[in-house]
């Protein structure tokens, strides 16, 4: 029998918490507002503290006999066509580490596309699983990666028979997405599970027009960040499950694991509110969103030295399956300067953030929370920002490698490097050694360096002369990167060739 997707039972909860006036003598320490400071009330408003109570013993009994949460999460799987939902209230960075877990051990091997977030990389570290890195499709021309194929991963199932299962991001930060219904083929043929890691994808479900969803592609555990694309807050994560491949009890316990035992009740909130507003006005929402990205778009191509990334530029043979059009992906190389550059003059002189920068573009992400006012402001700020250029420093010059280049040699696992006896040396001198932390540039997150890979030249000189240019490496020990943490017992060593272990 179908639920009723107009019940939000966090929400019923958290109201009837309230008009019953409960007084709790338990946490949060500052019972309802009353003892938090004035100054953070003033900041925060009292809204904040009186939505953070417990969520056992207090949205619910303490053997959470009213199952609240559990109704919540019944309601979103029926929403999204998904067999299970869990929330999660530490973010997708947990979420996807717990569906790892699930699928493979310490020193079991996983397929995993190499333009994976750092929260898989750091699971790799606390897991010890071994990983098989599937490229990503390359685009040198325009320096970006797309989600590996189909073929892809059956190829690295061929070399790696024996691994548990495959693990892809899609859609990437930049919007472009993988034929997730070839790819869960794939991995069924084998009797093997799909994990897709889907943080940018929570809006998927609820339009015919955007790209397909993992859940009705066939993934068997797909993990969505509701506060990327969605209503929900930060840290507002779901995992969903799908098929028989990995029992809910299991993935259940491995999301305990690594999960607090103090989940935000305002988070819980968020994820079961914007769950309800979607199955009553997604379809709407989302079209009035689509709508407004293609006249956005459109004006924006039409600003001298700016190109919109579209489907001619990111699909097609060698390169994604899907495009998802709400993040307006801008490449201002055109006006010779960086992205970084139009990222800070959007903020300091207009006041508007964009979502990510690299050294020729800015993603604009639009949602369906975008309306005609805000859409305005973002292109009269885009249009003095292509003004401005010429009066800006010409753009430091970032040496991207080749894509063959990119990929380093997995000289040892993640947690083998990560925890080993480390030194930190100058980074002029660390070609040959072997990393023992991430090197991320952020956002979008992804890794240019993994513990436990070989450093070479060309990737050293990119990340160098990206800093110098405005690229943000917070993960590095030294952000700066004069210097580096390596692996002490690893002797220096030629410039490794071709990507052999664990491949």
């Amino acid at each position: 029998m179908p639920l009723d997707q107009n019940e939000a039972p966090v929400l019923a909860a958290l109201a009837a918490y309230h008009r019953e006036d409960r007084l709790p003598f338990s946490p949060p320490g500052h019972k309802q507002a009353r003892g938090a400071d004035p100054q953070v009330r003033a900041v925060l408003g009292d809204a904040v503290f009186l939505g953070d109570v417990l969520a056992s013993g207090g949205l619910d009994d303490r053997r959470t006999r009213g199952r609240v949460l559990e109704r919540a999460e019944r309601l979103m799987a029926e929403a999204v066509h998904a067999r299970h939902t869990f929330f999660s209230t530490c973010g997708s960075s947990l979420s996807v580490k717990a569906a790892m877990l699930a699928v493979a051990g310490p020193h079991e091997k996983l397929l995993i596309g190499r333009d994976a977030h750092k929260s898989v990389v750091s699971g790799l570290i606390l897991s010890g699983i071994r990983p098989v890195w599937i490229d990503p499709r390359w685009d040198a021309e325009r320096h970006l990666a797309h989600p590996p194929s189909a073929p892809d991963v059956a190829a690295a199932f061929a070399a790696h028979p024996d691994a548990k299962g495959a693990l892809i991001t899609s859609p990437t930060p930049y919007g472009s997405c993988a034929d997730l219904a070839a790819l869960a083929a794939v991995c069924h043929e084998r009797g093997r599970p799909l994990i897709v890691d889907e943080a940018w994808g929570a809006h998927l479900p609820f339009h015919p027009d955007l790209p397909s969803w993992a859940m009705d592609a066939g993934a068997d555990i797909c993990v969505t960040s509701i506060h990327k694309m969605g209503s929900g807050l930060e840290q507002g994560s779901v995992f969903h499950l799908g098929g028989d491949l990995v029992e809910p009890a299991l993935l259940k316990t491995r999301a305990d694991l690594l999960g607090t035992t103090s989940p935000a009740v305002p988070i819980y909130a968020g994820l079961d509110g914007w769950r309800r507003q979607m199955a009553r006005h997604g379809r709407e929402l989302m079209g009035r969103a689509l709508a407004l990205a293609d006249r956005v778009r459109t004006e924006i191509e039409a600003i001298d030295g700016l190109h919109v990334n579209d489907r001619a530029d990111f699909c097609g043979p060698g390169l994604a399956a899907d495009l998802d059009p709400l993040p307006v992906v801008i490449d201002v190389s055109g006006l010779g300067v960086s992205g970084y550059q139009i990222a800070d003059w959007l903020r300091a002189h207009r006041r508007v953030d964009a979502h990510l920068a690299d050294h020729r573009r800015i993603n604009t992400q639009l949602t369906h929370a975008d309306d005609e006012e805000t859409a305005g402001a973002l292109l009269a700020a885009v249009r003095a920002a292509a003004a401005a250029a010429p009066d800006l420093p010409a753009a430091p010059a970032v040496q991207v490698p080749d894509p063959a280049a990119l990929r380093l040699e997995q000289a040892c696992l993640p947690r083998d490097a990560f925890f080993g006896p480390t030194e930190d040396i100058p980074a002029a001198a660390a070609a040959g050694r072997v990393a023992a932390e991430m090197l991320t540039p952020y956002p979008p997150g992804i890794p240019a360096v993994l513990p436990g890979e070989c450093l070479t030249e060309p990737v050293l000189t990119y990340l160098r002369t990206g800093v110098a240019a405005g690229m943000n490496v917070p993960d590095a020990v030294d952000p700066e990167l004069r210097t580096l943490r390596v692996l002490r017992d690893r002797p220096a060593r030629r410039a490794p060739g071709p990507p052999a272990a664990y491949r």
